[in-house]
């Protein structure tokens, strides 16, 4: 990323010859399993390219204060791909040795940011919270970076290469917006939530990625879907005696005759969607 003079400090160099620090400090802000959403769906959809790999390194991008996700992280992980590796990245020097002690086998932590200090191209990159306090005209430039230092899809092995995850979620975890990226760019857009906790679909807005919050307005695809969502969600107002799942499954349904949803019922369960980033990608 080459940030703007106006907004975002210089890359600082590092001793050695070794790449410049790449980003701005975050708030830091973490608690435990607020990531949980997130991981439980990557292992899930990308637990088969890990266990393809002979050496699987997923890193966690802006960890935070503390280093609880990149811990659960590696626990989830290895229940689906035994042989995986996490290795946390922060850009605030002070918080990678405070999480010093944690490191087991498995995990590690490092001081880095975009530019991912890591020897091995990672198998996943996860970027939770990170690109919220930066601007939507930067926000190409960082998946373009982080798509790079993805491992390469092979074709031949059935591989679709490395997978970006970059999205945003509330403090505890119950509401969540991620869009998936392959080396090649992004794929989808995933809506998760604690469906208890849910009025209607239109309530994950806040919680929308950066390349996606503020098209939340008439015009752009995004809000059309919500606002579909919203429709399909009182549609389905009957389903409710059956409780909030029941309600949640039937709204997807309905969904799926206007708009390309890529997983089934049984990620529907969970509170989840996942729709095709090209139908929900910004115009312009």
């Amino acid at each position: 990323m080459t940030p703007r003079a106006t907004t975002r400090p210089p890359a600082r160099p590092r001793p050695g010859g070794t790449p410049p620090v790449v980003g701005t400090v975050t708030r830091g802000t973490t608690n435990p399993n607020r990531l949980r959403r997130m991981d439980r769906w990557i292992a899930v959809t990308h637990g088969a390219e890990l266990r393809r790999a002979a050496d699987p390194v997923a890193v966690d991008l802006g960890y935070g204060a503390a280093p609880w996700t990149a811990v659960e992280l590696l626990a989830r992980l290895r229940a689906v791909a035994p042989r995986a590796r996490v290795v946390g990245v922060e850009i605030e020097p002070a918080r990678v040795a405070a999480a010093r002690p944690y490191e087991r086998d498995g995990l590690a932590f490092r001081h880095g940011g975009f530019e991912v200090p890591v020897e091995r191209r990672p198998h996943l990159i996860r970027a939770a919270n990170v690109l919220r306090q930066y601007d939507e005209d930067e926000v190409a430039a960082v998946w373009a970076r982080l798509c790079a230092r993805l491992a390469p899809a092979d074709p031949a092995a059935g591989s679709r290469g490395g997978l970006l995850v970059e999205g945003t979620c509330d403090e505890i975890g119950r509401r969540h917006v991620w869009v998936a990226l392959g080396p090649e760019g992004p794929r989808t857009v995933t809506f998760a939530t604690r469906l208890g906790s849910l009025e209607r679909p239109s309530d994950l807005a806040e919680r929308l990625p950066k390349a996606l919050i503020h098209r939340n307005v008439p015009g752009e695809p995004v809000h059309a879907f919500l606002r579909d969502f919203d429709r399909a969600w009182a549609a389905a107002a009957p389903y409710a005696a059956y409780g909030a799942r029941q309600r949640w499954i039937r709204a997807v349904r309905d969904l799926t005759a206007d708009w390309p949803v890529t997983d089934r019922q049984t990620r529907w369960r969970q509170g989840e969607v996942t729709v095709r980033w090209e139908a929900l990608a910004p115009r312009g």
